[in-house]
């Protein structure tokens, strides 16, 4: 990359290749092709990451989870590899250091969309960084550990295998559940549950923030006899030993384990928490419905990052994209809003191979289904979606700026 490359002003920034960042770029060029767009992302490979709990299960392809970043990003698009150090929103510009040169540089921008996803936190986990991956701890979290979750289940034959959720907010919040019902249900169908002790460790007060799916999830909690301990949190591990420490109000537990699937807690990167545009919490401060920054009205955001209390789950980045492309565009040519996001998410939870209790919902808990059945139950049709349609929404139609079923809602009737 030359100088000048590096010190040109770009008229719409995005922050973040991911799910979210390639998604606006192309649902934005899909409203106007004229825009000049550029992303900032520092990775080669984009990944599926929806998947990655159906992989550790030994039920999706892990093949099928990757592809080339060049790959995704839509044509036309600008694409600066390398990591986003600090944001200057005063000076419409933002510090990154590109993989390509030596030492930061500076990108000016027009506008700004902020969507980085989240910081996951191996090292809050006493002990955690240096076995995970070995020693029977995994996680679903990142790809490589997938792996390593799907060679554990697949080779232990006995003992007591443990599960934890640390405390919100997370990324797709019903995954470190969905492995340990996928895990009971291939144990019950081999006939070997009974050479099992399954414990699932949350930090949450509920075994699911929605209390409509809880009746549900309840049935597969105890058909599959798991040990259910509420606030519960990971605090230490030590792989050698195979003991994990739990803390649990003012009181410790020592944990043995042959399996334990960890889930890393999670922030915001340091870039955003540590900027004017945060919030007291480091979440990008944003509009709850337009999605718009509360501190710079040039900059948008949306994806895990954001300050908003919705479900951070890819389906609910399908509903904000338009939401920001519609806003965005407002902004630029000087009109009011009119899209609103109204919190929308979705976890499909996986209870058992074939079946999926489809958890979708908005700000408040309200109940969203896509369709018109009893979504708090667990269904095949949500499991054919889940696991085979979901995969080409994302890749040829969610990344392609295809907003199926994603269309943005009128401002007014989302604040309602």
């Amino acid at each position: 990359m030359s100088k000048e490359e590096n010190t040109q002003h770009h008229e719409i920034v995005i922050v973040g290749g991911g799910a979210a960042g390639i998604s606006v770029a192309a649902s934005l060029l899909s409203r106007d092709a004229s825009l000049k767009l550029t992303i900032v992302e520092p990775s080669d490979k984009h990944y599926y990451q929806a998947a990655f709990t159906l992989v550790g299960a030994d039920a999706f392809d892990p093949l099928k989870t990757v592809r080339d970043e060049r790959r995704c990003i839509p044509a036309g698009v600008n694409w600066v590899q390398g990591t986003v150090e600090q944001l200057h929103p005063e000076e419409n510009a933002l510090t990154l250091s590109p993989v390509d040169a030596d030492g930061p540089v500076k990108l000016s921008y027009d506008y700004l969309v902020v969507c980085p996803g989240l910081s996951l936190k191996w090292d809050a986990i006493d002990g955690l960084e240096a076995t995970i991956g070995k020693n029977g701890v995994c996680s679903n979290y990142q790809r490589e550990y997938a792996l390593y979750t799907r060679e554990c289940l697949n080779s232990v034959t006995s003992g007591k295998l443990v599960f934890t959720q640390p405390p919100m907010p997370i990324k797709c919040a019903g995954a470190p559940q969905k492995i340990m019902y996928l895990t009971g249900n291939a144990l019950e169908r081999k006939g070997m549950l009974d050479q099992f002790d399954l414990a699932f460790h949350t930090a949450t007060p509920a075994l699911f923030g929605v209390a409509d799916f809880v009746p549900s999830l309840m049935t597969y909690i105890d058909r599959y006899r798991v040990d259910l301990n509420l606030t519960s949190n990971l605090v230490a591990i030590d792989g050698a030993s195979q003991k994990a420490t739990f803390r649990q109000g003012d009181k410790d537990l020592i944990q043995d384990f042959e399996v334990i699937h960890v889930v890393p807690p999670q922030a915001a990167p340091a870039f955003i928490a540590n900027s004017p545009c945060a919030d007291d919490s480091g979440w990008l401060d944003v509009d709850h419905f337009t999605l718009q920054s509360n501190t710079h009205d040039n900059v948008f955001g949306l994806g895990d990052v954001i300050s908003a209390p919705n479900a951070k789950t890819a389906a609910a980045v399908r509903k904000q994209v338009p939401v920001v492309c519609e806003n965005l565009l407002a902004r630029m040519h000087g009109r009011e809003f009119s899209a609103g996001y109204d919190g929308y998410g979705a976890c499909p939870l996986t209870v058992e191979h074939g079946k999926v209790v489809l958890a979708e919902f908005g700000y408040g808990g309200k109940l969203l289904p896509s369709f018109p059945v009893d979504n708090t139950r667990p269904s095949k049709m949500a499991w054919v979606l889940k696991r085979h349609m979901m995969p080409y929404i994302y890749w040829d139609l969610m990344l392609k700026g295809r907003e199926w079923l994603a269309g943005a809602q009128p401002l007014e009737q989302a604040r309602q």
